[in-house]
């Protein structure tokens, strides 16, 4: 079923101080690429002492040609929207006050209680998923991130998952759309984040709370929370807030720990034996580290790629033994790991994703050209320029 998203402005938002008509937004793009789908950001005070909303109005965004552009207001008080703003270029858009507009959701996510408290997201590029609670006494904890293969622009969560517990067809097999190939089991794996004291890894278990804030139609984003973590004696709360934008192959991690001193954490990329790659690399302060998996005669190639904006302290191979929970089998796994450290009362913020050879980034090297313009991009922003 097609999915219609209303926007509402909150009744928070509906006071203004002036009855300007129109408010003119410039978007300047800086970069010798091009960002056209690049998310701008309005602050909604500011919008709000410049437009004068009525009851049952809303902010309308049009284009240099008066064209309405898809926008979303955010569950942090923002009004966004894509760019679409080629290399070198500029480009002008209005804001007014006008009917409430329906927009066709380019993201997506749910809390799948059905398929052992799963919680799946995707936009129009890549798709997630995350497990939860129930699935721990059948399967043991597992708590990493995984990849969802996706090749079509179109939604497949709610059908993947309803085909497949039907048993009418498996995700785990490609039926035109893509599939579920990633392995994940106890490890981190396509980015998750632990703490990583005395040259260990801590891992948490699956999460037991979740909260939808924004589900789109250009942002979704959710809230998990996990039971407490015990590190080294010490025992804190810890939570995680994703958000992932239309267009985009990375999902925002917002990593919380309740720690009082500070704490050396890792956001690590589960490692395969075979014939794999390491690729690291440093734009401005911004760190990256990319993973192309070994190729699959099936799947193809996969790479997993990080981004962080505040830098790394170091980055390394941490291997480690751990019994399973539910089997008592002897497991060993590894990860490509990047270190930072966690300060009290202060959350860790990175980028994670994926690229597939199946749907845009034949080769390794498109991939890493993709996290480098992101990267780049995070160094550069869009200048943007308000006024009337």
């Amino acid at each position: 079923m097609k999915r219609t998203v209303y926007l509402l402005c909150a009744a928070a938002f509906l006071a203004a101080c002036t009855s300007e008509k129109t408010f003119r937004v410039t978007v300047e793009n800086p970069s010798d690429f091009d960002r056209l789908t690049e998310m701008v950001e309005l602050p909604l005070s500011t919008l709000s002492t410049k437009i004068a909303l009525s009851e049952g109005q809303m902010y309308v965004l049009r284009n240099d040609r008066q064209e309405i552009v898809p926008l979303q207001i955010t569950c942090d008080g923002k009004l966004i929207f894509q760019a679409g703003v080629k290399a070198r270029e500029t480009a002008v858009y209005t804001v007014s006050a006008g009917a409430p507009q329906t927009f066709a959701p380019k993201t997506y996510g749910r809390f799948i209680p059905e398929r052992k408290d799963d919680f799946a997201w995707e936009n129009d590029r890549v798709a997630f998923r995350i497990y939860g609670a129930a699935l721990v006494k059948i399967d043991g904890p597992s708590n990493g991130l995984d990849c969802w293969y996706k090749r079509t622009d179109a939604f497949v969560i709610d059908k993947w998952y309803r085909d497949d517990l039907a048993g009418v067809r498996s995700y785990h097999e490609d039926h035109g759309e893509g599939l579920d190939d990633y392995k994940v089991g106890r490890t981190l794996g396509g980015g998750m984040m632990a703490p990583y004291v005395g040259n260990r890894l801590w891992l948490n278990e699956n999460f037991i709370g979740q909260e939808l804030l924004e589900n789109g139609p250009l942002r979704i984003t959710f809230r998990l929370t996990y039971k407490a973590i015990e590190v080294d004696g010490k025992t804190f709360d810890e939570s995680r807030i994703f958000s992932l934008d239309a267009g985009s192959q990375l999902t925002k991690v917002t990593q919380v720990y309740g720690a009082k001193d500070a704490m050396p954490v890792a956001a690590g990329i589960v490692k395969r034996d075979g014939n794999d790659a390491i690729f690291k690399e440093l734009t401005g302060g911004i760190a990256s580290l990319v993973y192309a998996e070994p190729e699959s005669e099936t799947v193809g190639k996969v790479y997993v790629g990080m981004v962080f904006p505040s830098g790394l302290e170091k980055t390394l191979v941490d291997t480690c033994t751990l019994t399973h929970a539910i089997t008592g089998r002897k497991e060993t796994h590894s990860h490509i790991l990047g270190v930072t450290t966690c300060q009290p009362g202060m959350p860790v913020t990175y980028y994670t994703g994926f690229g597939w050879s199946k749907f845009g980034f034949p080769t390794v090297d498109d991939f890493k050209s993709y996290i480098a313009r992101f990267a780049a991009s995070l160094q550069e922003p869009l200048i943007i320029k308000t006024g009337r």
